[in-house]
This record gives structure tokens, C-alpha cells and sequence, in this order.
């Protein structure tokens, strides 16, 4: 995230990526406005190009590694 913009509220359940519908942790603010939502992966294959276009990043996908764990730890 480069901060360069406004922030934007968190990603939610609701919130689908673009390009597959999967549940988006990937939000990239595009300089003509407007934003574009992505899941991790999808988020992964085209941060590079968006960053190169001017787009901010917001990656929230290290919440997956959160549930991840406290799932583990619950399960115990």
C-alpha cells in the first residue's frame, strides 16, 4: 500500500474479485478513479502491471493466514 491516496474501509465477505468472484482481498484504486477488487490470487498476477499504471495496492491477504490459524487453533 503506498498510502498515496485516500484509505479506503476494509474488504469485506461481500466484496467479489472481478475477474473470478472469488472473496476479494485485493483492492487496487486506480488513478482515473475508480477501483478494481481481486482475490489473492488474481490480486498477485496483476499488481504488478496496475503498480506500473499508477494503481495503489491495498493487500489484504494476509488475512487468510490469520483464519488459517485460528481455524488450527480451534480445531484443537
Amino acid at each position: 500500500m503506498t498510502g498515496a491516496l485516500a484509505p479506503t474501509k476494509p474488504l469485506t465477505v461481500a466484496d467479489r474479485c472481478d475477474r473470478c468472484g472469488a472473496q476479494a482481498y485485493v483492492r487496487a484504486v486506480l488513478v482515473g478513479g475508480g477501483d478494481l477488487l481481486f482475490c489473492a490470487h488474481h490480486g498477485r498476477k496483476y499488481s504488478e502491471a496496475l503498480r506500473a499504471n499508477g494503481a495503489d495496492i491495498h493487500d489484504e491477504s494476509d488475512r487468510l493466514t490469520e483464519t488459517s490459524a485460528t481455524a488450527s487453533a480451534d480445531d484443537r
